[in-house]
């Protein structure tokens, strides 16, 4: 009997924020290898007394899918267990590529994202209308080189919600690349480790926030957050919920 790998969103570090069919399927699994620098490890509580956990940072590329091959051959469920959603810097495509070259099925089930955990520690609205309706999800360039019309300070033509991985420990270089648009006294935050029991939040401005975060000794697991919707006194109602706004369920009072 054939197995099959699961690529599992394992949230952003609180495991009450795995979602349901991500908890029965660490239940299930034979096998889990797990991302054990990021993945908070109360997760691996819903495992079964049996299963073989693998810790992901102590193992390359080949060494993985070797395991993954293996435990698939013997009819076993393998929980590739990755943080956030593993959509967005997952590096899952590299190994969906070798497990359909092998002809392993898989699955993937998404996470919550730490940029949603991040809003929501913030207790912000990504997207207020007049404000902001877009969100660009971005990291800088390091080691993991990216295009460059991706670059930051390109990016940071549009003024619009910016948020950014992977880069807290270079902070000064972003802010750097973002005042080349955004206005210095525009908002900023960083979140370290959202959701988890020690998050940290740092709120600032352009202008200081490089400074605020080294004060705080964060240097990695954070989000940096710009825009002006963190900074907004006053909130703009949506249309939607608009007494005068008509739309298919229902009927607005008076003309719109």
């Amino acid at each position: 009997m054939q197995g099959k790998v699961v690529f599992i969103g394992a949230g952003p570090g609180d495991p009450e924020l795995l979602t349901i069919k991500a908890s029965k399927m660490i239940q299930e699994a034979d096998v889990i290898i797990y991302a054990g620098s990021l993945v908070n490890p109360e997760v691996l509580e819903y495992a079964k007394s049996d299963a073989v956990i693998y810790n992901s940072a102590e193992l390359n590329l080949d060494e993985m899918m070797d395991i993954m091959e293996k435990s698939v051959q013997e009819g076993g469920l393998v929980a590739r267990v990755h943080t956030g959603d593993p959509a967005i810097y997952g590096a899952i495509a590299e190994q969906i590529e070798q497990l359909k070259e092998k002809n392993i099925s898989y699955e993937i089930i998404p996470g919550v994202s730490s940029l949603f955990a991040t809003a929501a520690a913030l207790e912000a609205e990504l997207t207020l209308p007049e404000v902001s309706q877009t969100v660009i999800i971005t990291r800088p360039s390091g080691r993991t080189p990216k295009p460059d019309r991706e670059a930051i300070f390109r990016l940071a033509e549009h003024q619009a919600t910016m948020c950014i991985f992977l880069g807290v420990h270079m902070i000064g270089k972003v802010v750097t690349e973002l005042l080349t648009f955004y206005d210095p006294e525009t908002p900023v935050a960083v979140v370290q480790k959202a959701s988890w029991k020690d998050q940290k939040i740092v709120r600032g401005i352009l202008n200081d926030i490089a400074d605020k975060v080294q004060e705080a000794g964060i240097q990695k697991t954070a989000i940096i957050v710009v825009g002006d919707v963190l900074g907004t006194s006053q909130v703009v109602p949506s249309k939607l919920y608009d007494a005068h706004f008509s739309h298919e369920y229902r009927e607005g009072e008076g003309e719109w």
